[in-house]
Parts: C-alpha cells; structure tokens; sequence
C-alpha cells in the first residue's frame, strides 16, 4: 500500500516507497538501500520510544535477529535502536503471510504441508542452534517466499542464557499459538516452547484452525493450559508428529533437531494412515537404501560389508517415542561448498610439509578397529559438527565449540582438547595442519569484557599446548561462498586482518608476521590456494555491503613478498571448487535476482598466465558442489549426484545414492564418498558412479548448513566421518557398517 500522510518519507537514510503493515508495537515499510535493494524497515511507534523498558525489549529484539539471521529467517540491513524512534531494517521478503494464504485460498496439503513443515523446522533449528527462542511462532510471522518459508518478527524473542523480559502485567504472545508454559510462566520459557508453537501452526495450515480454537481468547488460553488438542482434521502421517510436540510439559515434547528429522520422513503426499513396513511415497525407506541408486548400479562382488555399530539410540526417547514408532529411520540434508585443504585447494599437492597421511592407499594404519567418539566442545547446547585432517597416526578434528582436539586414528583415543568457549560461526572449523602445529577458529564468550574477537589459534600438534593466536576477519563467505578465513600455505598461515584490509603471513608454528599485504583499495579478499601458488580472491566494497557479489577479481599473490599480480576477472559470481592440472577451477552461479538457483558454468583460471576458460553446463544444476580426482561434481539436496568433466562441462555421469543433501566428496581407495550431517555415507565409483555401498545413519543429526564443507577424511582405508554433535566415527572402507 503506498505511504500515507503523515508517514516519514526516509528512515535512516533510506528512502521509502510503501508502507507494508503496522501493529501494536510499530509500522512497517519497503524501502531501498543505495544500490537498490528492497528492505523492510520496522519503525516503533512514537508513544514506546520513551517507554524504557521497551527500548530494552527493542535492543534484544535486534541483537536476536542478528544472531538468527539465515536461510529461513530475514536478515538484519540495519539497526538503530538508540534512535529518537527506534528502527530496524531487515531484507525485504515478497510473498504473502502464512495467515493470508490460508483466508484467501484455505488449508494447505500434499507436497506444499510438508514443505512448510520442514523449512519452518529448519527455520526453527537455526533459531534455537544461537541460542535465542523465538518465543511468537504464528501465521502472521511466516512469509511465504518463492524460496520458502520465512520466520519473521523477533519482537518478544529472547537469548536461552537471558531471564524473560516481559512488559509489567502482561503475558505477551497470541493465544492459540502460545505454550502452556508461556500462559502460566513466561519468565521459564525454553526452545521447546517454541515447538509447541510450531505445532499449532501446522495444524492450523493444515485445517484452517487451531488445535485449542474457542470462542474467545480467554476460553482458548484455557485449552492450551487444560485439554487435548482438537487433531481429527490433521492427515494422519502429520498427527503423528505434531501430537507428541502439543504434550503440556516441555520435556515431553521433541527438540527442534529431533522434530526435523521426524518431517522429512513425512510421506511425500501426506495422504492417509502410513501402512506398516516401506510405504510408497516416502522419501527415505531404510529397507530400501542400499539399493536406492537405480538399477544395474549394485558393485557386482562387492565385498560383505560388516557391522560394526548400532544407528539405534538415535535420541527418540521418552513419552513420545512410541507415538513415533511407524517413523521410519532418519536421514539429513546437508548443503555447501569444497573446503580448502591443509596447505592446498582440491586435488593439488602443496610442498609436501603439510599432506602426510595415516596409511599408505589400500591398507589400514596398524592396529585399526572401528571407533566412535564424541569430542566435548565449549557449547554444550549448541551441538555442531567437526571437520578433520589426517596425520601421521593421528586425526586432527576442530569446529564449534572445538579449537582443535587430537584423535589417535587407530582405536579413537583422544589425546588433547582445547574448547572454544564463544557461540560458533556456521561452517568456520578446521583451519589445517602441519608436521607439528594444529590450527583452528576459537570464538569468545559474549560476557568476556576482554574478548578481542573470533581468533585463528595455533596449538602444539603433540602436546595440545597453545602457541600463539591472532584476531581474524570473517569475509571469506560474502566473497567466495566459502566459510574459510584463514588456510595454511606450506609452514605458513595466511590469515585476513581484524580490519578486513590485508592479508596477515605468519609461521605456523611461532605466529611470527612475516609479511602483511595490504588489500586493492575499495576491496576485501580471501585466500584461495593452488597447489604451489596462491590466489586472493575479492570483491568490491559496495557488492559486499549490499550483499550482491557479482563481479570477483582474482589477483596472483607472493606471500614472500606480499606483492600482487595483475587481476584476473571472473565472468559472473563463482565459487572455487576445487585445483587440477595447475588451475583454480570454480562453477558460476546461476541466480534468479537475488536467489541462487544453481551453477551453469566451469570456469578454469591459470594463475601463472592469467587466462580463463570457461564451459557451459548443460543446464543449470542446483546442489552442493565439490571436486576430486580431476572432475566436479554437484551433490543434490534429493541425493543425486552429478560428474562434470571441468575442461568442457560435459556431463560425465549422474547417480542417485540414498545419501541426502550430502557433502563432499572425499577420494582415497578407489572410490568417492559423500556423507551427511547424520553421518550417513555413500560410496561411488569415480568411473560411472557406481554405488558400492552405503550406511545408516551413524549420529542424531540435522540438516546440514550451507556452505558445508566435506565431512569425510580418507586415511589409507580407514574412513573417518564427522556428524552432528561433534561426533565423529570410523571404520574400514572394505567393511562398512550394514545398511538396514
């Protein structure tokens, strides 16, 4: 609707064009940033500007928003909440509520119940990883994207770590979606009432109404506290997840990890009652993974895989369990993008200081058995996954709440552990390795007045001991796709400066700065190695700060000298992938305005002459992108994987595997192994994507982040995986775990 009179013209310097709604607490408008970009700016009404106690509900309101900021949540522009009239602009979301689209054309069913289900889940797994509860789950706070589902307006929202704010002589929330807990105690409002919340919404998606609907709010308040849910309505696949999440107390109900799972192992159609045993229409039939891959694509002769652990004890337990039991086993989507190796990018050996592996290819280190732990991390209750590198007889895991610990990779015995004690940041974990000096990301606590930010710390490969740490910037994600803000380069570390403006060289083992290369002017970059050379890849200030990076330049650096080579542009936004042959190989994405929709396009880039060659793909392929052993290849969120060759973009082959949203891959042994983030592993044939075997899941996983990186590290023929809470796992690729 267009601006009123009466209405401010700008806010913020940003110029409005409409005004989108206005509520109780504040008016919301479309504006524009300076280079065009859509924004929803929320402006408090002035009667609360001087009331002090909503100012504070106002600041929390913002710094939640921040923190939750994701794929399924609108992210943070702006903020001024110490402004005359408080202000908060966040990325502009087209599409209608999900209360509009129930009143204009009723409940929803099928394919489109299901996908709400699962993004909002999704949604809500995000919210509750930061530790902030939401705390307002309703259809007005759901926007119906082309991409998705969106969760908006953190308004009553809190940090899990903070006491409940709540405005004198109110219980604030709306009353067929709120928690028995929220009506009767809001200041103990925890994560699970958020899935009780989460629940109501289904069920009025799927009906039109709510599960304790009456006549008044006062008589539904009471049915929240006091009676059944009414669930006759909801199809019975959907009742038989929602109904555990609406239990009065919140230790009864599910988490919002556990809740995720337990969707997408929905029936496609959300039709009738589930019949006993694989049903068709299921997305993920555990008596049916090991030969998901389409016919003929069974190893013929491969070796009897043998069971070496349970993917049982999988976190269902409790009053809900049984109510669950016709669920079939569970299985994550994961997403992201190739990660730098130790020293080197994809395929390319570095100058060998860095690449000593567990076991020679083909054989076991000595003395393997197959072992399981899970490392402790500084967040106990935000639960993330590892990566790894193997050395020697060792494997060096980091990521989350982990700086580093080492794992002897023969039986699983852990020698060392240095936590990190701060929130993580999604998809920052191992930073590399080399003969003696481990390096990882720590992260501050929030209450640390003498935190000097998120830091790249080195520590004694034998000992654990700390050696020295350097505050580090965090751009490496807005301008490459990756999350990798600091690589190892032969005995150096190449990080970025606390100020984003250059590129910081120091021995790994001592910390010594070597070397400081200041950034082209106007730009922020990230290090990109290949093989020998290294690459800083950038993008200019104004793309970075409206988030559009579409043109990146890449520049030949010497770490030696910090000097910089002539640049070399990158037709369109492209992630690196991957190294072969000498040349930096990334894929140009594909995007539908702001949205990516995929990658149509290998681009090889030579840094020693600068010349790039690009090949197109047959069409757009959406996915997680990865390359081993000379080819590309794109994992689907569906478990579909696709080879490229990288010199013509010619498909090579194309396999489903019954690996979800895996990432990877990981080569060694002849073969290519995609995981997920429950742990879940395929095996293929680099030749024509056979599959060779597959496994259950192995951890109570979740759907992996984006931009995640592979979880698979090869050591000889021990396969060591990472999974969800910071579990990680081994076992002998002859003789992986039974499927089913």
């Amino acid at each position: 609707m267009s601006l009123r009179a009466g209405d401010p013209t700008e806010i913020g310097g940003y110029p409005l064009e409409a005004r989108l709604g206005s509520g109780g607490m504040g008016t919301v408008f479309l504006a524009r940033t300076s280079s065009g970009r859509p924004v929803a700016i929320k402006l408090i009404h002035q009667q609360f500007a001087g009331d002090s106690e909503f100012r504070i509900r106002f600041r929390q309101e913002v710094a939640a928003a921040r923190r939750v900021s994701g794929a399924f949540t609108a992210a943070v522009v702006d903020a001024a909440p110490e402004a005359e009239q408080p202000w908060m602009a966040t990325t502009y979301i087209e599409g209608p509520t999900l209360a509009e689209r129930i009143a204009a054309e009723g409940p929803l069913n099928g394919a489109g119940l299901r996908s709400l289900a699962i993004g909002l889940a999704e949604a809500l797994r995000d919210i509750h990883r930061v530790g902030v509860v939401h705390r307002d789950l309703k259809p007005s706070n759901v926007v119906l994207s082309p991409e998705g589902p969106r969760v908006i307006d953190f308004g009553i929202s809190r940090a899990a770590d903070q006491q409940t704010l709540t405005m004198t002589g109110r219980v604030i929330g709306t009353p067929p979606f709120m928690s028995p807990e929220q009506l009767q105690a809001p200041r103990g409002v925890g994560p699970r009432s958020d899935v009780f919340s989460l629940a109501t919404l289904l069920v009025y998606a799927a009906t039109g109404h709510g599960p304790f609907d009456a006549d008044s709010p006062y008589l539904t308040a009471y049915q929240v506290v006091h009676e059944e849910p009414s669930l006759d309505a909801v199809p019975t696949a959907l009742r038989t997840v929602v109904e555990p999440c609406l239990v009065k107390e919140p230790e009864g109900r599910p988490s919002a990890d556990q809740l995720l799972e337990l969707l997408r192992d929905l029936p496609v159609d959300l039709g009738g009652a589930a019949a006993p045993g694989p049903a068709p229409g299921r997305t993920r039939d555990v008596a049916t993974q090991h030969h998901l891959a389409t016919r003929d694509t069974e190893a013929p002769g491969a070796p009897a895989p043998e069971q070496t652990g349970s993917p049982g004890g999988r976190g269902l337990r409790g009053r809900w369990r049984p109510v669950l039991a016709a669920a079939v086993a569970v299985a994550a989507i994961g997403g992201g993008v190739a990660v730098l190796k130790a020293g080197g990018f994809g395929d390319e050996p570095d100058d060998g200081k860095a690449r000593t592996v567990a076991a020679p290819a083909g054989t076991l280190p000595h003395g393997f058995t197959p072992w399981r732990v899970t490392v402790p991390g500084g967040q106990e209750d935000i639960p993330d996954e590892l990566r790894c590198v193997a050395r020697a007889d060792a494997v060096f895991c980091g990521g989350g709440g982990v700086v580093a610990t080492r794992i002897d990779v023969r039986d699983g015995s852990r020698a060392w552990t240095v936590k990190s004690p701060g929130v993580p940041v999604q998809g920052m974990h191992l930073v590399g390795a080399t003969d003696d000096t481990v390096l990882g990301y720590r992260f501050p606590a929030q209450d640390d007045p003498e935190a000097r930010g998120d830091e790249v710390v080195a520590v004694d490969a034998d000992s654990g001991k700390e050696l020295w740490s350097a505050v580090s910037g965090a751009q490496s994600t807005a301008v490459t796709g990756r999350t990798r803000d600091a690589v190892v380069f032969g005995g150096d570390v190449i990080t970025v400066n606390a100020s984003d403006t250059a590129f910081e060289v120091r021995d790994a083992h001592s910390g010594d700065l070597t070397r400081t290369a200041p950034f082209p002017a106007g730009s922020r970059c990230a290090p990109v190695p290949v093989g020998t050379r290294l690459l800083a890849m950038c993008a200019t200030d104004a793309e970075l700060d409206a988030s559009e990076v579409r043109h990146p330049a890449l520049y030949p650096l010497d770490p030696a000298s910090g000097s910089w080579g002539e640049v070399i542009a990158v037709d369109g936004p492209a992630v690196p992938v991957g190294v072969t042959g000498g040349r930096l190989v990334l894929l140009r994405e594909h995007r539908d305005g702001p949205a990516l929709t995929g990658y149509d396009a290998v681009v090889r880039v030579d840094p020693a002459s600068g010349k790039v060659a690009k090949a197109p793909l047959p069409a757009p392929y959406e996915g997680t992108p990865g390359m081993a052993d000379g080819a590309v290849y794109v994992s689907g969120q569906t478990g579909r994987v696709t080879a490229f060759d990288p010199a013509t973009g010619r498909r090579k082959w194309s396999r489903q595997t019954s690996v979800e949203g895996a990432s990877g891959p990981a080569a060694g042994d002849g073969a290519l192994f995609f995981s997920s983030a429950t742990g879940r592993v395929v095996a293929l044939s680099p030749a024509d994507g056979t599959v060779l075997w597959a496994t259950d899941p192995r951890a109570d996983g979740l759907n992996g982040e984006q931009g995640a990186s592979p979880r698979v590290t090869v050591a000889g023929r021990a396969v060591v995986v990472t999974a969800a809470r910071n579990t990680v796992f081994a076992f002998d690729a002859h003789r992986p775990p039974k499927s089913g």
